[in-house]
């Protein structure tokens, strides 16, 4: 998984996460919420930096077979691109052809460990955490028959059951929705921001003061303007407690740490998962194992330079691509 996703792309300021507990209870947790998602963050790149060098070292030794067919990967790119923006396919071959480019970016990244994050954070869909369904049992969990009125009414029940847990679950993910969408964009943060350190709240107080609130709100929108949600959460977090309107700020700044603790158990997971040993590598193995797949590999790669071969001019023409499409379509199959 590339690191696209995630919201804050720019390494926070170190006196955000102070060392000295300072401001208010909500900003102090608002602050180890932003601390312990960039420790995570850091500990799951460092470990997939190194992982990817692994990858590209072992492809190095492959030899050029290697390196022909990520060329020949990344050329793929450009025709599917322009075919998603000349507006002649139909709604389902757009889909199909974002596949095509997500599978593409997938086996450059995994295979190969190229850093395909650009492609995968613009077409790749953000993952959704679905529940398990609900199975209607008989309470006491036996297996025997009920009567027909017994069946109907644990039937029932289970079905209210089903609803309701349906209904959390939406009501949950639109809950996650909305305090995910908080970090991937700055203009809530922004609007605080204007609201307590607009220079109008400032018209009655001497020159300096004046001129340091002038200056601030500058720097805000600045940030704003360069999407830097980093800078405009660092200056939520230093406002002082007398500024007005603070209960707002609070509220806001608890929201935020909702939002950083969901993400922290996503990178947790996803720290977890990157941990595990890949025993299916072509570099995993005794030294024979590892002969006798890398025989193979070429053999493999060989067919793959030459079927990529004739599929960069079959994507590149609308009519060859289609019929590809239908032919990916009838075989149940959307993989390059």
């Amino acid at each position: 998984m590339a690191d696209s996703s995630l919201p804050l792309r720019r390494p926070l300021p170190e006196r955000l996460i102070a060392a000295e507990p300072v401001g208010t209870p909500t900003q102090q947790a608002f602050r180890q919420a932003i601390g312990a998602v960039e420790e995570l963050r850091e500990q799951l790149h460092s470990l997939r930096a190194s992982q990817a060098a692994t990858r590209q070292a072992y492809w190095r030794q492959v030899g050029p077979l290697a390196a022909a067919t990520v060329v020949a990967r990344r050329a793929l790119y450009a025709p599917l691109e322009k075919a998603l923006l000349d507006g002649y396919l139909s709604r389902a071959e757009l889909q199909q052809v974002t596949d095509l480019l997500v599978q593409n970016a997938h086996s450059l990244q995994e295979r190969f460990g190229e850093d395909e994050a650009v492609i995968l954070g613009r077409y790749a869909p953000a993952p959704v955490p679905t529940e398990p369904p609900l199975r209607a049992e008989a309470e006491d969990g036996s297996a025997s028959p009920l009567p027909a009125h017994e069946q109907a009414a644990t039937a029932a029940r289970a079905q209210r059951q089903q609803r309701a847990q349906a209904a959390r679950a939406a009501k949950a993910q639109a809950a996650d929705t909305e305090d995910q969408a908080l970090l991937q964009n700055t203009k809530t943060a922004y609007r605080q921001l204007a609201r307590l350190h607009h220079p109008d709240r400032a018209a009655q107080a001497d020159e300096p003061t004046q001129r340091a609130q002038t200056e601030l709100m500058q720097r805000i929108t600045a940030a704003y303007a360069a999407n830097d949600l980093a800078t405009l959460l660092t200056l939520l977090a230093d406002a002082p407690a007398t500024t007005s309107p603070m209960a707002e700020t609070e509220a806001l700044l608890h929201r935020y740490t909702q939002a950083l603790a969901q993400q922290q158990a996503q990178l947790a997971k996803d720290l977890v998962a990157a941990q595990r040993a890949d025993t299916t590598a072509p570099w995993s193995g005794t030294e024979k194992q590892q002969r006798t797949r890398l025989r193979q590999l070429k053999r493999d790669l060989r067919a793959e330079l030459d079927y990529l071969g004739y599929l960069l001019p079959q994507l590149a023409d609308p009519a060859s691509l289609k019929a590809l499409l239908r032919e990916l379509t009838n075989r149940s199959q959307h993989a390059l």
